[in-house]
């Protein structure tokens, strides 16, 4: 986060909330370059090419220093099986 101040963490959380996206994990780990920062990863339930996902992901970029996708993968449909 850019500012840490008390609600950081819940202004970042409430974009997903507010767009009904499913976070399915959250973990945090110290940063590496300060004392004090730390690093956020987050699973959740949607693409990135999901209008929803996008938008968050967006707001997210003007709110954090760093916003890095390890991946984005379309959910699987199980189709009719004979």
């Amino acid at each position: 986060l850019k500012e840490d101040r008390p609600g950081s963490l819940y202004n970042i959380l409430k974009e997903f909330a507010c767009r009904n996206i499913n976070l399915t994990r959250l973990e945090s780990r110290p940063a590496k370059k300060d004392l004090g920062d730390y690093v956020f990863m987050i699973d959740l339930e949607g693409h990135l090419h999901d209008e929803n996902i996008f938008e968050a992901i967006e707001v997210l970029r003007k709110s954090v220093y760093l916003v890095k996708i390890l991946g984005s993968y379309p959910k699987w449909i199980e189709s009719n099986r004979r």
